[in-house]
């Protein structure tokens, strides 16, 4: 008897500590610590943690580091890691800085005008991403260590590429040789329309003593990227084959003398990132499987003419290896996320896959969170293919009732949807709003294949959307789903998607989002600056009236065509520096829906790219996002 009683006490306080959980909210998703691996010296661990507060409105950062067996993490001033700056002799220090070459301001050319501020355009690559060209280039420079020394030597001189590589590259896009006497660089040495029209990267290596460059990776003419030696000094990059392909399957190829040995032609995969291993025998690399990030390994051969072996995969699980961080002895340190946690650092035990964690920085805030449960779905294709998709369920989820349902709609398009864990398009909080939330594996998507993932291109509107539809009507199926509270939503292909299925959807949809989505094909390729993506994936120019696939994907694949049958509430957010998918997308797009009567809300972030950065406008975007919800769905 007193065995049962002592039970439903236990239920009792249980079920009390579960109520007294709260729901993630905007404020605490945004001032989450974001945790970044630094590297590792001698066995520990080195990562930095960044907070911001809606309070101070700051942002503070600190760096910590922790044993890679484990232990409790201590603040440090300074990390003792390499500086990858500093030459191996420790003689010289690589340096970037930009460098003024070309006339475009009004000033450049009037200087008595200082005051004007306009441009003089002639060529292509007028802007990217969300900076306006100005006629300056990011140059690798390198100055001596001696403090009397202090002229930087550009290795670039007078050429208008950059290094880093823009929009997004770093200092992943250099580095010195081992032996100190030259430098090896990342450019796309394109410029104006060509720029535009290629993503033929290549490595290039300066030698200090001759100060000639020599292009390392000539023969290929898609991206070469990442270079990095071995301790033994062997050298291995990443590679695409295919120029103007921003999405072609990554492979890590290593240099024999002059042969290039390719690791992972035959596997059936893409690359996300690699580490060399401490002995020079074998590369870590990170890739998409199955919905998941994994962490894998491949042997080196021990020449350029021995068997290759295939990759190993090291872990496995419902989570993301987002980022490798170092090596120490039989253990990996990496970072890792899923659905409804932000990243934290991991040990990875690297012959058993196990993992421990390592960081605990938001574990304080979880512990506090009632979380949704994250399930694997599987549904059969219009074309007979088995799909997997993420469902989401509310915190408090109760199969006995029915619940308004989201489909979200991925971008990239060849992004993996992955057990990411996102600031803006956030599962875990949208599923503590009471919505469930179905994420399909579409076509188009890494980690099923090559195959899978190519399929997309120029079939924007056909395969992929036959997808997503087969993904949410499968869904709708359970008793649990109000089939009369359905929405999609999404950004960039997903703000395309959103845009497409208003106007093919049957009825199916209640509401749609759309963040910086393309809405108008012909507009888009006309003022988009990267425009060996449409050439790519839509099959070319809109005018090229002989190429059938061209023609089809700005004819029947384009938005603008199907306004007439829209007739469903749909938001549309939209950054002013966005010029991957300019400003005219989402005002059109807007206009549109007000002119047809349709219930439409315009959000403008004037200042925010592809992305929204800013943390008050990313609380505002989180809150516009629940409210546009609660009054549509």
């Amino acid at each position: 008897m007193r065995k049962i009683i002592w039970v439903i006490v236990l239920m009792v306080l249980g079920a009390s500590l579960f109520a007294q959980k709260s729901k993630m909210t905007p404020k605490q998703l945004i001032e989450l610590g974001r945790v970044g691996g630094m590297g590792i010296d001698e066995g520990k661990v080195v990562f930095s943690v960044s907070k911001f507060s809606f309070d101070t409105k700051k942002k503070v950062q600190k760096i910590y580091e922790v044993s890679i067996n484990g232990g409790k993490p201590h603040e440090i001033t300074k990390p003792n890691l390499v500086d990858k700056h500093l030459s191996p002799d420790g003689k010289y220090k690589i340096v970037i800085k930009d460098v003024k070459l070309l006339k475009i301001k009004g000033k450049d050319y009037y200087p008595e005008l200082a005051k004007s501020n306009m441009m003089v355009i002639d060529e292509l690559n007028y802007r990217h991403w969300d900076t306006w060209e100005d006629g300056a280039y990011s140059h690798v420079m390198y100055v001596s260590t001696n403090p009397k020394d202090t002229v930087p030597i550009d290795i670039m001189k007078g050429e208008r590429y950059d290094c880093p590589q823009k929009p997004f590259g770093g200092a992943e896009d250099y580095l010195w040789a081992p032996d100190s006497k030259s430098i090896l660089y990342v450019a796309k040495k394109e410029v104006g329309t060509a720029y535009a029209l290629s993503t033929n990267s290549d490595i290039f290596q300066y030698d200090l003593t001759t100060q000639k460059t020599t292009n390392l990776t000539a023969s290929n003419k898609g991206y070469d990227t990442s270079p990095a030696f071995s301790r033994k000094g062997q050298l291995g990059w990443l590679q695409m084959k295919r120029n103007g392909y921003e999405s072609d399957k990554n492979d890590i190829i290593v240099r024999f003398g002059k042969k290039d040995v390719n690791l992972t032609a035959a596997w059936d995969g893409t690359i996300n990132g690699f580490l060399w291993s401490d002995d020079g025998q074998k590369i870590f690399f990170v890739a998409p499987v199955l919905g998941t990030v994994q962490l894998f390994e491949v042997e080196v051969p021990s020449s350029a003419f021995a068997k290759i072996k295939m990759p190993r995969q090291i872990t496995d699980g419902q989570f993301d290896v987002n980022g490798m961080v170092g090596q120490s002895g039989h253990k990996m340190a990496v970072s890792r996320r899923d659905m409804n946690h932000a990243a934290e650092i991991y040990s990875v035990d690297i012959a058993s896959g196990h993992m421990r964690a390592l960081s605990h920085v938001n574990d304080t805030v979880y512990a506090k969170i009632n979380m949704p449960l994250v399930e694997k779905r599987m549904t059969t294709t219009t074309d007979g293919k088995e799909m997997l998709s993420w469902v989401i369920y509310p915190p408090d989820f109760d199969p006995h009732k029915k619940y308004p349902t989201i489909l979200y709609l991925q971008g990239g398009p060849q992004g993996a949807l992955s057990q990411f864990y996102s600031f803006r398009w956030n599962f875990q909080l949208m599923a503590s709003l009471g919505y469930i939330i179905i994420a399909p594996n579409r076509r188009g998507m890494p980690g099923y294949g090559v195959a899978w993932n190519e399929q997309i291109s120029k079939d924007y509107g056909g395969q992929n959307m036959k997808d997503y539809l087969s993904a949410i009507d499968d869904l709708s199926d359970e008793p649990y789903v109000d089939k009369s509270r359905i929405g999609a939503i999404g950004a960039s292909y997903g703000g395309y998607s959103a845009f497409y299925l208003a106007g093919h959807h049957e009825g199916r949809f209640k509401t749609f989002i759309s963040h910086d989505g393309i809405f108008d094909w012909r507009s888009m390729y006309g003022t988009t600056e990267e425009v060996f993506f449409p050439n790519w994936d839509l099959g070319g120019a809109y005018w090229d009236k002989n190429n059938i696939a061209a023609q089809k994907a700005y004819h029947d694949f384009n938005p603008a065509k199907y306004v007439a049958k829209w007739d469903t509430p749909i938001l549309i957010i939209q950054g002013g520096r966005d010029y991957r998918v300019p400003i005219g997308q989402g005002l059109a797009a807007f206009q549109a829906a007000q002119l047809r009567g349709i219930k439409s809300r315009l959000l403008f972030f004037p200042e925010e790219n592809h992305w929204v950065l800013n943390y008050e406008n990313s609380l505002i975007w989180h809150r516009e996002f629940a409210r546009w919800l609660r009054e549509t769905l």
